[in-house]
């Protein structure tokens, strides 16, 4: 495994994480968010994409229950997009950033940490997370034209934000930008208080491939991982969140919390298609079969370790 650069090393600057444009892909990506032909790199845009995005590709993890193996390789992560799946930080704002500079925009890679639930405070910039800047988009609620770009934490943004500290209001969540308490020179985003996890911190240095894959490889293999613990998904919209844990469903709305059990393979893959936008349609009966005995499983032994806390 590759070791990650020193962070004063110049060459972070060239944005190693960069790709060459490969049209094909770009395109086809583009075409699943809603686009027949390649936009102006515009913050109009950049809004309607990053919206777009969060609501027709899901964050998920069904990927690791079904025992693939991925990468965080940027090209790979425009691959599981166009092939009609999601992912979670890594893949989704991994591909995003090579949509946006493919098409133009000024993209930067940061690294951030995400503080989950079971943590009292901050993590820092512990690579759990990746996150994005686009800059030179200014705009009366950016002067300096630099926006937080992040379709990878799930619940939480619908569309960019300026980097400018202050609360935003995203119906029906509210937002905080300011600067991070624990990391230098960094940000930190706190998640409404709705959300399991708090927040999420980063730094202001370029990031790059190597400087993730740890954590990556812990997220996606270990068993104290959450991701392995839990089959979940995310769906964002303009006006709420869903979100699927194992085998609950939950709905958040300005109107309140709605949850329902799903009580079947048959609605709940129907509920993967059509709530999440995951058809699974690469994924052949039997391998469906074993994944939902695999999901009932852990969603029992959820059930049980929550009722013991």
């Amino acid at each position: 495994m590759a070791e990650p650069l020193p962070l004063d090393d110049p060459r972070r600057a060239d944005r190693l994480w960069r790709r060459p444009v490969d049209i094909e892909l770009r395109d086809a990506y583009l075409l699943r968010l809603g686009w027949s032909a390649p936009p102006k790199p515009t913050l109009d845009t950049l809004i309607a994409l990053h919206q777009a995005q969060t609501a027709l590709v899901p964050y998920e993890v069904v990927w690791i229950a079904l025992g693939e193996e991925r990468t965080v390789e940027p090209l790979d992560s425009v691959r599981y997009v166009v092939a009609g799946r999601g992912g979670y930080c890594y893949h989704l704002n991994g591909a995003m950033a090579c949509l946006l500079d493919w098409l133009g925009f000024d993209v930067h890679w940061r690294v951030g940490g995400v503080q989950g639930p079971q943590k009292a405070g901050p993590v820092g910039a512990n690579s759990n997370h990746l996150t994005i800047e686009v800059h030179g988009l200014p705009s009366p609620s950016s002067p300096d034209g630099v926006w937080l770009v992040d379709t990878g934490i799930g619940d939480a943004l619908h569309g960019p934000l300026p980097l400018v500290a202050g609360k935003y209001r995203q119906h029906p969540m509210e937002f905080g930008l300011r600067p991070s308490d624990v990391v230098p020179g960094g940000w930190r985003f706190d998640h409404d208080e709705w959300a399991r996890c708090p927040g999420m911190d980063y730094a202001p240095y370029e990031a790059t491939v190597e400087d993730f894959l740890v954590e990556h490889e812990n997220q996606s293999t270990s068993p104290d991982s959450g991701f392995v613990r839990v089959v979940a998904l995310c769906r964002r919209d303009g006006d709420s969140a869903t979100v699927l844990r194992g085998l609950r469903l939950l709905h958040h709305s300005a109107e309140g919390d709605e949850h329902h059990d799903i009580g079947s393979a048959a609605e709940y893959f129907a509920t993967l298609a059509d709530v999440f936008h995951l058809p699974l349609s690469d994924v052949d009966d039997d391998r469906k079969a074993a994944l939902y005995r695999e999901v009932v499983a852990k969603h029992e032994e959820f059930v049980r370790q929550s009722a013991q806390q």
